[in-house]
């Protein structure tokens, strides 16, 4: 069985979650529970509400996801 490939999605942070989670507002209106990835916590990346990130979307779960980069 193959492996379905991530897409990635473009949204706001809306919220801080405890333990490194974030709640994201999607462009196309979906709201998904993300984390960080590790080269943005490598190189310690903050991120807050109100901030526009890229995510990667689970192909697997499509509520959640992780965080690749922050658009400025």
């Amino acid at each position: 069985m193959a492996q379905q490939p991530a897409r990635d999605v473009k949204g706001v942070i809306e919220s801080v979650l405890p333990q490194g989670l974030y709640r994201v507002k999607c462009e196309d209106g979906n709201t998904r529970t993300v984390s960080l990835t590790g080269i943005p916590k490598q190189t310690l990346v903050r991120v807050i509400a109100g901030d526009k990130v890229i995510i990667e979307v689970s192909p697997f779960d499509p509520t959640r996801g992780r965080i690749k980069s922050r658009i400025s």
